[in-house]
């Protein structure tokens, strides 16, 4: 009798450790479950989060588009039975006595004078656009060029620019992109673009152009034009002659290979026998304040084709 009780009691036992196992593994199951979950849903935050930074992320990157050229109404605008004045600069550095080099402190004295005066500076579209259709444009309208594509132009000339907001064109000699080290590089002539600075032609070699053959002149002109078309993504229409240098030849060259408007530094109008150019030089209505008060001393001359 003694002996049945014992195994009654080891059974009952034996029960109630199996029933404890049976919950212990229950349990075990029910947290790791949960923390299964757990985990699944803290995934699918981060990936929320993930997403959500993603689209900030892509809103924050700005498409790069060419800036568009600009109306202008109401008063105070004038048409091109008047002028306007192109300055012209080369290098924004200091050297002692080369007058072609304009230390960066002069640059920003003659751009804050504009600024102060309330110039509007216009790109060669908005420019072009006036000659050629009679677009008005602002009464105290200039163009800022800046001729061979220096370093400095983006050292030195670009951070003024901005700071005062204003457009400007540089005319580059296209072997020198990348090639020597106190010119500009196509990542700096990128960044100046997306700007919204113009960047146009001065042909690949800095040619004169009036010494070239017909066939060399095309050469030079379609090869620049190319390479800066392929480097900004954006059609080339303008050039600045190097050395204010130019041809019956020339202008024929310039009208196959597409351009439309080409500048020079000559102070007298081009022969009237060529009647495919009307020739507009600028005049010094507001050039002669300009020096008075601030030094600039060069302006350019237009062809338009």
């Amino acid at each position: 009798m003694e002996r049945s009780d014992n195994m009654k009691n080891k059974n009952i036992k034996g029960l109630i450790a199996l029933v404890l196992l049976i919950f212990f593994i229950i349990g075990a199951h029910s947290v790791y479950k949960n923390k299964l979950v757990s985990s699944n849903d803290q995934k699918k935050v981060d990936n929320k989060s993930n997403v959500k930074s993603d689209k900030k992320n892509q809103t924050n990157i700005k498409k790069v588009e060419h800036v568009k050229d600009r109306e202008f109404t109401g008063k105070n605008i004038k048409y091109n039975s008047q002028s306007i004045p192109i300055l012209y600069y080369h290098s924004i550095d200091y050297e002692k006595g080369n007058e072609l080099r304009v230390p960066k402190e002069r640059f920003r004295e003659q751009m804050k004078y504009l600024k102060d005066n309330g110039y509007t500076t216009l790109t060669l579209n908005e420019l072009y656009n006036f000659l050629a259709y009679n677009k008005p444009v602002p009464n105290k309208s200039v163009v800022i060029t800046l001729d061979d594509g220096y370093k400095d132009n983006y050292e030195n000339a670009f951070p003024v620019l901005k700071e005062f907001g204003f457009k400007a064109t540089v005319f580059m000699i296209t072997s020198s992109i990348n090639n020597e080290k106190d010119f500009l590089t196509s990542s700096e002539l990128k960044q100046m673009d997306s700007y919204g600075m113009d960047i146009e032609s001065h042909t690949v070699n800095h040619d004169k152009l009036d010494r070239l053959t017909y066939d060399k002149q095309i050469q030079t002109l379609k090869d620049s034009k190319e390479f800066l078309e392929k480097l900004l993504n954006k059609k080339v229409k303008y050039i600045a002659y190097p050395y204010g240098k130019w041809n019956e030849n020339a202008i024929k060259a310039l009208k196959a290979e597409g351009y439309s408007m080409a500048f020079t530094t000559a102070e007298t109008s081009y022969e009237k026998s060529i009647d495919f150019i009307k020739k507009f030089v600028i005049c010094l209505k507001y050039i002669n304040t300009l020096i008075r008060k601030s030094k600039i001393l060069r302006i350019k001359n237009i062809n338009l084709i």
